[in-house]
C-alpha cells in the first residue's frame, strides 16, 4: 500500500491537507496522525483520509510514498522514531519544521533517506502562501515534482539549492505575515492619534494593507513603481515617507529586523 502520511495537522498541516483535497493532488490514501479532536473535526468523513491518534494505529502494510512532518520542531525529537522504517523503505520524507536541518533529519532517518526541508507561510491556510524548499542529494527528480507539486496546493513554490538560505527565508517570508500585520496595528494606532475612531481607523488599515497586497498580486510592476504612483511630489504620501525612509526609519529597521530573525533561526538549527 503507498499514498500519504501526514503526521500533524495543526494550522500548517491542516492547511496543507485542505489545498490536497481541494486540488487532488495528493497519493492516495492519505493517513493523517494527529492527536487533538480538532483534527476529527475538519477531517470528518473526507473519503480518502484516514485519521489515526498515534502511528501504532496506521495499518501493517502502510507504506507511503510521502512522510510529511508538520509537527512543531520542539516535539520532533519524540515524534519521528516510530516513522524510521517508511524512510528506509524508500519514502519521501518532507519536513515543514522551522529549525530542523536535513542533516537532523538524515541522523534521525539515515544517510540514504530522501529529504526535503521545506518553510512555508500562514497565507497558506488560503491557499496564497509561498513556499521555499531544499533538496538532499537522495531526492529523485520524481520525489522532487511530488514535493512541489503538495507544497504547490498552498501557494507559490521556490526552489534552494543553499539549505544555509532557509534562515533568511524564515526570517522574511516565515516570518512576514507577523510584520505586516504589525503594520496594520500601527496604522490603526497612528490614524486614532489623527483623530479617527478606533474602528474606523483599523477598517481602513485592514482594506488597504490587503487592498495593496491584492494589486501587488496581480500587477506586474515593480513594487517601487507602485509606491511612486501614489506619491505624487510635494503631497501628503510624499510627506509621510520622507519619515518612514529617513535613516533608521523604516527600510534600515526592516533590514535590522530580517537579520535579528536570520540569527535567531541560525541558533535554533544549532
Amino acid at each position: 500500500m503507498s499514498g500519504l502520511l501526514l503526521v500533524g495537522c495543526g494550522k500548517m498541516g491542516g492547511a496543507l491537507l485542505a489545498g490536497w483535497l481541494a486540488r487532488g493532488s495528493a497519493p492516495q490514501p492519505i493517513f493523517v496522525v494527529e492527536p487533538s479532536a480538532n483534527a476529527a473535526a475538519m477531517i470528518g468523513s473526507q473519503p480518502g483520509v484516514t485519521l489515526c491518534r498515534a502511528a501504532d494505529e496506521l495499518p501493517p502494510g502502510f507504506t507511503p510514498d510521502v512522510l510529511l512532518l508538520a509537527v512543531k520542531p520542539q516535539m520532533m525529537d519524540g515524534a519521528v522514531p516510530p516513522y524510521r522504517r517508511f524512510a528506509a523503505a524508500g519514502a519521501l520524507v518532507l519536513s515543514i519544521a522551522a529549525g530542523r536541518t536535513i542533516a537532523y533529519y538524515a541522523r534521525h532517518f539515515g544517510g540514504d533517506a530522501a529529504i526535503i526541508r521545506a518553510m512555508p507561510n500562514t497565507p497558506a491556510a488560503i491557499g496564497r502562501g509561498i513556499t521555499v524548499l531544499c533538496a538532499n542529494p537522495r531526492v529523485s527528480a520524481a520525489q522532487r515534482a511530488l514535493g512541489e507539486s503538495l507544497l504547490a496546493a498552498v501557494g507559490e513554490i521556490a526552489w534552494i539549492d543553499q539549505e544555509s538560505l532557509i534562515d533568511p527565508v524564515t526570517a522574511m517570508s516565515g516570518g512576514g505575515p507577523a510584520y505586516v500585520c504589525l503594520l496594520v496595528e500601527c496604522m490603526a494606532k497612528a490614524g486614532e492619534a489623527a483623530g479617527l475612531p478606533a474602528d474606523l481607523a483599523m477598517r481602513l488599515a485592514r482594506a488597504t494593507v490587503a487592498g495593496t497586497g491584492e494589486l501587488l498580486h496581480r500587477s506586474p510592476e515593480p513594487a517601487a513603481t507602485l509606491r511612486q504612483n501614489v506619491t505624487s511630489p510635494g503631497g501628503t504620501t510624499a510627506e509621510a515617507l520622507k519619515v518612514l525612509m529617513a535613516p533608521d526609519a523604516v527600510p534600515d529597521l526592516m533590514v535590522k529586523a530580517i537579520a535579528a530573525a536570520t540569527r535567531r533561526g541560525r541558533e535554533l538549527a544549532g
